[in-house]
């Protein structure tokens, strides 16, 4: 396989600029490298800008609704415009509330404590845990991996017209796959779950960063991201949508900040009167620098012109999967076929090779950071792999020892901050691998496949 910079079409736009751009790791080979990080599935490197905007506002940073002086007030005033502005970036309709919480997992388990009794939950095998997991206390209907965007919206149809018709239900739905990257038909399963009576989730940790999200145009209930995959540092996320479940529902953490009124009764008892605005969610101290993070990236990413960025990003899609079809020896996983819109997330197998083995032989020789595991979407990676759900395999490196078949895959992921040369990079280390195979030894140490110091595999 060549690879030249000629290849790559950057011309829509450059790259958004983000942190760790300089940063170099040592090679096992000898020397180092520039880092290419193309785990943004996991954890997108914060933007330049948010990280600025931040840095900016640091030495006025006060408490947040509880104080008169004037670091407190504009505190407050930067938390309730981030408000406003993550908003505004959803297209949350008048009515809606945005809930800032610690994460996309933190959002949707806010959610799953505020459905009513005996709300009916449908949910696809395909989701992330974030999203498959937090319906402890309701009734779980769990959908089978659809293999066509159409048998999506048919196998949610017939699970839901043979539900109780008269009690609540919701379903949850990712927009992006963080497996496969393909989007799913969120308007048309809206669609399906009002037309039968039930509300809907949008998971939208991996749609978010990469693509547009209108809540009022895909007329789903509500939404739920990360900050840290979109470009903002660790720790705040988002729950948005509809106000009436969660001011119906007890508030999910009892603190200050949620309560509007506490009182003593004549039995010794406490009386309580919680807010019924988003703050009855938000008890504590909030997290004021990871909300305003993530309205900052809101901002910077439609001031750069989010579909400028998703032009670029569609051209590196095409370019990574062209290269690896280049490959024979790889597996590139997929639900909805070649054709079906992704996002910049792709997983993929190597054909005689231990997955977390190739994922620790591209860091350790080429610099490149990317993800191997079951990616916390077991049951998806699973069917997808055509396992046994009895096969042995779990999130991270397996016990199997590098050269063995493993029950994981590789996921390789980019977005607005990726250079060509990292793809570039990327592609020639894995024609490079499949074809000499790896230039040092591996073993496993503590669950992780890492680089034996000892000896090298084959001449370098």
């Amino acid at each position: 396989m060549s690879v030249s910079t000629a290849a790559l079409d950057s011309s829509v736009c450059a790259p958004l600029p983000v942190l760790g751009q300089d940063v170099t790791v040592p090679l096992v080979t000898g020397g180092e490298v520039t880092y290419a990080a193309l785990d943004y599935a996991a954890s997108a490197p914060a933007l330049q800008r948010v990280w600025d905007d931040v840095a900016a506002y640091a030495p006025y940073y006060g408490s947040v609704h509880r104080g008169a002086g004037y670091l407190s007030q504009l505190s407050t005033d930067l938390f309730e415009n981030s408000r406003r502005t993550v908003a505004e970036f959803l297209g949350c309709r008048a009515d809606d509330q945005v809930v800032f919480t610690r994460s996309t997992t933190d959002s949707l388990n806010l959610l799953a404590a505020a459905i009513p009794a005996g709300c009916q939950v449908f949910v696809y095998e395909t989701e992330h845990h974030a999203s498959l997991l937090p319906w402890r206390d309701a009734r779980v209907t769990y959908l089978n991996a659809p293999r066509t965007p159409g048998q999506a919206v048919e196998t949610l149809e017939r699970a839901l017209a043979d539900r109780d018709p008269y009690g609540p239900a919701l379903v949850c739905v990712t927009g992006a796959s963080n497996v496969t990257g393909e989007l799913w038909p969120v308007k048309e399963l809206a669609a399906a779950a009002h037309a039968h009576g039930a509300r809907i989730v949008l998971d939208a940790a991996q749609l978010a960063p990469h693509h547009p999200v209108d809540i009022a145009e895909l007329d789903v209930d509500w939404v739920a991201f990360s900050g840290h995959k979109l470009y903002a540092p660790f720790g705040s996320g988002v729950l948005a949508g509809r106000a009436d479940w969660l001011q119906a529902a007890e508030p999910y953490l009892a603190g200050g900040g949620a309560s509007r009124k506490v009182a003593r009764r004549a039995d010794g008892g406490v009386d309580v009167d919680w807010h019924t605005t988003a703050a009855r969610h938000e008890a504590g101290s909030p997290n004021v620098i990871g909300v305003y993070s993530i309205a900052s990236a809101c901002k910077a990413l439609t001031e750069a012109g989010f579909d400028t960025l998703v032009g670029r990003e569609q051209e590196l899609v095409r370019r990574v999967r062209e290269g690896l079809a280049e490959v024979p020896e790889v597996q590139v996983l997929s639900l909805f076929g070649d054709d079906a819109p992704r996002v910049g997330v792709i997983s993929f197998v190597v054909r005689g090779w231990n997955s977390s083995h190739f994922a620790a032989a591209l860091s350790a020789e080429y610099g490149i950071g990317v993800r191997d595991g079951l990616f916390c979407a077991h049951p998806l990676v699973r069917t997808l792999l055509g396992s046994d759900p009895q096969d042995p395999g779990e999130c991270g490196a397996p016990e199997a020892e590098p050269g063995e078949r493993s029950l994981n895959a590789i996921r390789v992921s980019f977005g607005a901050g990726t250079p060509d040369e990292h793809i570039e990079r990327f592609l020639r280390a894995v024609s490079e691998l499949v074809r000499q195979g790896a230039q040092w030894k591996y073993r496993t140490e503590d669950g992780r496949c890492v680089p034996d110091r000892g000896e090298a595999a084959r001449t370098v």
